[in-house]
């Protein structure tokens, strides 16, 4: 495998609306899709449209909605061999409300069932040691995260999120390559929450001395790309988001897609925010993405913005 993703796989149910209905109310649904989602899945199609051999290693039930989840992975090209069908379990549903000019409603029912256990990523060590990168999605218990670190090999380790737990997040922030970042999750790998673009830009050369390559921070209407030596300010492309679900999927496999085939982190930058500009552009966390149109995108706004 080129890339072995280590994350969440669900069901996800969109519903558009018109509009979010309030405490008591009720809408009528104008669409209804069901596809393969989580934010694991989400990455690993977004890395195997994007032209990457790719493997899921993550956990589902027992149930219905299991068989349809992984028929659909299989059809995506992902290999599943080491996605955990656990008893008793019931597969992760999301529920994603969308309503007009990007408003959103997101209903998680993730048991602790379908959560990775040390044992279930050691299960896949082959994979994960032989991969050219490996992509952490960081809502996992930090015992499966840390034992993904421990048998990861010479990958290009990328991880996405912050850890609740401490010792965790310092060993992250510490081991891997590439370290994406909400503002939230920023706040909490910094001990504190960046506000604004300068500051954020900041915040990610402090991350980079500590150890990774290249860190994407969010920073409002923008992203923050840094490595050592510079950095560069993306902004939002696509025109106004349809649903912003799924859109950091989109940019960390971006991301990934464009170091593995040898571009600079700021090449890479772009790449991410074209393929998280297309995502957001319809409902739903599910990445439709060609590499050629994102490469020839991301040349064409990189020089207008540096033009």
């Amino acid at each position: 495998m080129d890339v072995v993703v280590v994350g969440q796989v669900a069901r996800d149910l969109v519903l558009r609306v018109d509009e979010v209905p309030g405490a008591g109310g009720s809408a009528p649904v104008r669409e209804r899709v069901e596809v393969l989602g989580g934010k694991g899945a989400n990455q690993a199609v977004a890395c195997a449209q994007l032209g990457l051999r790719t493997a899921l290693v993550g956990v589902v039930g027992d149930d219905p909605a299991a068989d349809a989840v992984l028929a659909r992975a299989r059809e995506d090209g992902l290999d599943v061999a080491h996605v955990v069908r656990r008893a008793g379990a019931s597969t992760a549903l999301l529920v994603d409300v969308v309503a007009g000019g990007g408003e959103r409603r997101l209903l998680e029912h993730v048991p602790g069932d379908v959560l990775l256990r040390p044992q279930d990523v050691r299960a896949a060590a082959g994979p994960l040691s032989a991969a050219r990168a490996v992509l952490l999605q960081l809502q996992q218990p930090a015992d499966a995260v840390a034992a993904a670190l421990d048998v990861a090999g010479d990958a290009l380790l990328v991880a996405d999120g912050a850890p609740e737990d401490e010792a965790l997040r310092e060993r992250l922030v510490g081991s891997v390559h590439v370290l994406r970042a909400d503002e939230t999750e920023a706040g909490l790998l910094l001990g504190r929450a960046p506000d604004g673009v300068g500051q954020t830009a900041e915040a990610a050369r402090e991350l980079v001395a500590r150890g990774p390559r290249v860190v994407a921070l969010e920073a409002g209407d923008a992203n923050v790309v840094a490595w050592d030596g510079g950095h560069v300010v993306l902004p939002l492309v696509g025109g106004e988001p349809v649903d912003p679900t799924g859109g950091g999927d989109a940019f960390v496999a971006g991301l990934t897609a464009a170091l593995l085939a040898g571009h600079d982190a700021a090449t890479a930058g772009w790449w991410a925010t074209v393929a998280a500009g297309s995502t957001a552009a319809r409902p739903g966390g599910r990445p439709v993405l060609d590499v050629d149109r994102v490469a020839a995108d991301a040349r064409r706004l990189r020089s207008e913005h540096e033009g």
